[in-house]
């Protein structure tokens, strides 16, 4: 029984973080160990970095070198060591948000992020990418009176359709990795669509 790493990516009010607790119950039924975790975040220094990187003002690629500080803190110290113990990690985004926020939202090279990437954490990436699609008008919508907005929550609409466009050009260049997940549907018609794919994978029964 070998390690899996899945990570669940979309722009806010996608929906994605109800989903994940249901898959660690799943996946712990069968009689795997799962570890949950977030980016930025998933160790005392990232997520201190967190704070930081959702609140203070800065430029895209301060943004950037913050997420990827937190990013090799988070792979070294929870990733890489529950993947060698052979569990399940779930991470409430990974890599591909950066392309997408800083690279699509905040319009920062996708080269520079690549060797970011390239430094930082690979050959390892995930094994499936579950991306939670939803119209920016719809993830507005979700979010009003949740909570008070971070930085990255306030921005407008137009900002979320460029993230929403980096995800989608991410998906389509590795298109084996990513699962599309159609979030504009019901909370049951979105689970359906995880666990269909991962029973096509054998993770899950089906």
């Amino acid at each position: 029984m070998s390690g899996l790493f899945i990570s669940f990516e979309g722009i806010d009010g996608a929906g994605k973080s109800t989903h994940i607790e249901s898959l660690a119950q799943a996946l712990e039924a069968t009689g795997r160990i799962v570890v949950r975790t977030r980016e930025p975040g998933g160790t005392p220094l990232a997520e201190r970095l967190r704070q930081i990187l959702l609140n203070e003002p800065m430029d895209a690629m301060s943004e950037a070198l913050i997420a990827f500080a937190a990013r090799r803190n988070h792979v070294e110290h929870i990733i890489r060591p529950a993947l060698q113990r052979h569990e399940v990690v779930l991470s409430d985004r990974f890599t591909d948000a950066t392309f997408a926020y800083q690279g699509g939202g905040g319009g920062l090279d996708e080269d520079f992020l690549s060797i970011l990437e390239q430094w930082v954490h690979l050959p390892l990436q995930p094994d499936i990418t579950f991306w939670f699609d939803v119209s920016p008008e719809v993830a507005a919508e979700r979010l009003k009176g949740a909570r008070l907005p971070d930085k990255f929550e306030s921005q407008p609409q137009e900002y979320f359709a460029k993230v929403r466009a980096a995800y989608a050009a991410r998906m389509a260049s590795d298109a084996s990795r990513f699962v599309p997940i159609d979030a504009h549907q019901s909370p049951q018609g979105v689970w359906e669509q995880v666990q269909t794919a991962l029973a096509k994978r054998g993770l899950l029964a089906a």
